[in-house]
């Protein structure tokens, strides 16, 4: 800094220096599109760290300890939930995008955010709110409502733009306008493919002799050396885009194919699946059929908006233990005199 300059604050310190370290093709904090609601800068952070931290605290980032990745109510102290889920993506965004000079504070803000919305019961709890609401359901698209609208008593997190599109656009369709976006895309699927693995040998869903040779031979014997030969493939492969090479993007499509076919609906891991479907389904009929029973926040956005856009809303935040709780509680008898 020059004699007689201003002093810059810490916060316009990290964007030259992001500036003057990451790739042309990064998303730069100083650069941000903003918020749906402004708020005033903060003097040590950038606005990237601010939505990390925001969601790092809400309350919808802590009930994902309590959320399926893909074995319901599992036995064990090792079974990925979503909350962990979520800490392997980041790990992984995380890694590709300081190998590629992308704006980790960003990366990592989409990775934390992702799976906000997701239902109790994973997959299972979302395709019974998509069926039955009018609005459909998309974990996805719940996760930027959740984000915006449902957290901090209703007034959201208010989140940058380029978090909410990486959000939006981390599982299927168009791709998010950033690359962190992008990259968050494939480290959420190289995530759980990988770990999936892990849970469904250590269920006896699969056991290691199960999985194919070729899988063994060019991604490598172990859940890192998979997660490393994927991580390799899209550092050495992406510059002004996110892709792998020919081969790499194969055996990714490949990898995924056989755990949909071998994990995700195999009877022995989905054996849960139809009991979990009824508490989700009995649940949102009552509430649909009984909406002064809704607590106030929900009966508020019934009221704003229609009964069904509310219980997706409560439902959809529920844990799997609160989801089954609430259940017990409406449905199945007590003995006399209990409360």
């Amino acid at each position: 800094m020059r004699k007689g300059a201003p002093k810059l604050s810490i916060r316009e310190q990290l964007y030259q220096r992001e500036k003057q370290s990451l790739s042309p093709f990064a998303a730069l904090s100083a650069d941000t599109k903003g918020r749906e609601i402004y708020s005033p800068p903060c003097e040590l952070r950038t606005e990237y760290q601010r939505d990390r931290d925001r969601i790092i605290h809400c309350k919808s980032f802590r009930r994902l300890t309590h959320k399926t990745q893909v074995f319901l109510s599992p036995e064990g102290d090792h079974y990925r939930t979503r909350l962990t889920h979520t800490l392997e993506v980041c790990q992984i965004a995380r890694t590709v995008a300081r190998a590629l000079r992308l704006n980790e504070d960003l990366t990592e803000a989409i990775a934390l955010g992702h799976d906000l919305g997701h239902t109790p019961f994973g997959h299972t709890g979302e395709d019974v709110l998509n069926q039955l609401s009018p609005h459909g359901y998309v974990h996805a698209e719940q996760s930027v409502r959740l984000a915006q609208r449902l957290e901090n008593g209703g007034r959201g997190l208010n989140l940058t733009w380029e978090v909410r599109d990486g959000i939006l656009h981390h599982s299927s369709g168009a791709p998010a306008a950033t690359l962190e976006g992008r990259l968050v895309r494939y480290a959420d699927k190289i995530a759980y493919l990988n770990h999936d693995i892990d849970d469904a040998i250590r269920a006896g869903v699969l056991t290691h002799d199960d999985i194919p040779q070729v899988f063994k031979q060019e991604l490598g014997q172990t859940r890192s050396e998979r997660i490393t030969f994927f991580v390799r493939a899209l550092v050495e492969n992406s510059a002004e885009d996110i892709k792998m090479d020919e081969r790499g993007q194969q055996l990714y499509d490949e990898l995924r194919s056989f755990m949909f076919s071998s994990v995700y609906t195999n009877p022995a891991a989905k054996k849960e699946d139809e009991k979990a479907k009824m508490v989700v389904w009995r649940l949102y009929e009552y509430y649909t059929e009984n909406p002064s029973a809704l607590p106030e926040e929900y009966a508020e956005i019934a009221w704003e908006s229609d009964v069904p856009r509310a219980v997706c809303d409560y439902i959809s935040g529920m844990s799997d233990r609160f989801c089954i709780a609430t259940f017990e509680d409406i449905f199945v008898p007590k003995a006399w005199g209990s409360s």
